[in-house]
């Protein structure tokens, strides 16, 4: 029987490149979408390139900044796969700006998306890994969480707490054999880098050593990592290409 992965935040992006990962080395997916737009604009699409491996893909649609509407995303998943065996907190908005400019909305917004979903997840899922005493949560955080960043105080400080969450759960649930970790990216290739301009794009890598942007299968290959570790928790790996240093 496979293993089971749940994802959040999986219809595009480093989501969907998770969800790919795992697929590809045999497990069955659970591929959360936000709405019914982001199931049609990704999260299908999503499911069948997982299914190419020969491994079951279904998705679950959940704003998962609702409490109960996780409840009900995780009672679905086991109900279809029988299990919930990795866990990944990945799910995430960023509504950028200034400090003394930043609406309260905005904070709200990103704390709610990127912090709260964390704990909703968590709190659920981890119930059920309890039971069986086994399980993996691995959380997305970001280099802005751990060093900061201008412009993005709502977002440094909800990834900054999924630090803080992913250390509290791995003391938690440590003797019930669940691991819990953190990966914290940096500067990934995307839409929103793809649209700077070529004089941005050389100054961000200029910082970084390896002198290129990372891909969503950098932060997968990590993920892969710490799903297949037994002995790794509370830990925060940053895959940044040595711009953190």
């Amino acid at each position: 029987m496979n293993k089971v992965v749940l994802i959040t935040g999986a219809s595009q992006g480093i989501g969907a490149a998770l969800a790919v990962k795992f697929a590809e080395n045999g497990y069955d997916a659970a591929i959360n979408c936000y709405s019914e737009l982001t199931f049609e604009n990704g999260g299908k699409q999503t499911a069948e390139q997982c299914r190419k491996h020969g491994v079951k893909a279904e998705c679950f649609i959940a704003d998962v900044s609702k409490f109960e509407l996780c409840e009900a995303m995780v009672k679905a998943v086991v109900e279809r796969f029988g299990a919930i065996d990795v866990l990944i907190n990945n799910a995430g908005i960023t509504r950028d700006g200034l400090l003394v400019k930043m609406q309260e909305q905005s904070f709200d917004d990103v704390i709610a998306a990127n912090l709260k979903s964390v704990f909703n997840m968590t709190r659920h899922a981890g119930a059920v890994m309890m039971r069986k005493k086994s399980g993996k949560i691995i959380n997305i955080s970001s280099v802005a969480g751990v060093y900061g960043n201008a412009g993005q105080i709502n977002y440094s400080a909800s990834k900054a707490g999924v630090i803080g969450i992913t250390k509290t759960t791995a003391k938690e649930l440590g003797k019930r054999g669940i691991t819990c970790n953190a990966i914290a990216p940096g500067i990934i290739e995307s839409p929103m880098t793809d649209v700077l301009s070529d004089e941005i794009k050389e100054k961000m890598l200029s910082a970084v050593s390896l002198g290129r942007f990372g891909t969503a299968d950098d932060v997968a290959h990590a993920a892969l990592f710490l799903a297949s570790s037994d002995y790794v928790t509370g830990q925060t790996i940053i895959v940044d290409g040595g711009l953190a240093m």
